[in-house]
């Protein structure tokens, strides 16, 4: 009876450390902003008709004082995670590119303002800290 136990102790260790495991995920939300077409685009000329043959159609579509905000978006995700069972270690990565494309009352550009973060997103496993 007393070989069992060590037997028994071993087995849920080998068991435990067997079924640990790490997981790596990457998720992307949107289409990319091609930076030709955001050039393209003029403030005082290009009308909202131009924009949409340049761009598409809108992510997000805003009202603001009586002008049409269109938001384009990308979002790029990358997640490390070291799973443990009894404690889980997690990390998550988010960048963004955001266009917004602001029409005045007539439907002509009034303003562009876009961003771009999302080259070069690394996976970071450490969950602590950088």
């Amino acid at each position: 009876m007393l070989f069992f136990k060590p037997l028994i102790g071993t087995i849920i260790v080998l068991v435990l450390v067997l079924t640990q495991g790490c997981a790596f995920n990457r998720g992307t939300l949107g289409d990319d902003i091609r930076p030709e077409a955001v050039a393209a685009i003029k403030k005082a000329t290009t009308t909202k008709a131009e924009v949409l043959s340049l761009l598409g159609a809108p992510d997000r579509l805003l009202q603001v004082n009586g002008r049409d905000v269109f938001q384009y978006y990308r979002y790029d995700a990358k997640a490390g995670s070291l799973l443990l069972i009894v404690i889980n270690f997690s990390r998550l990565s988010i960048k963004s590119d955001d266009l917004f494309v602001i029409l005045n009352r007539e439907g002509i550009v009034e303003d562009v303002i876009s961003s771009k973060r999302t080259d070069g997103l690394e996976f970071r496993f450490w969950p602590f800290g950088e």
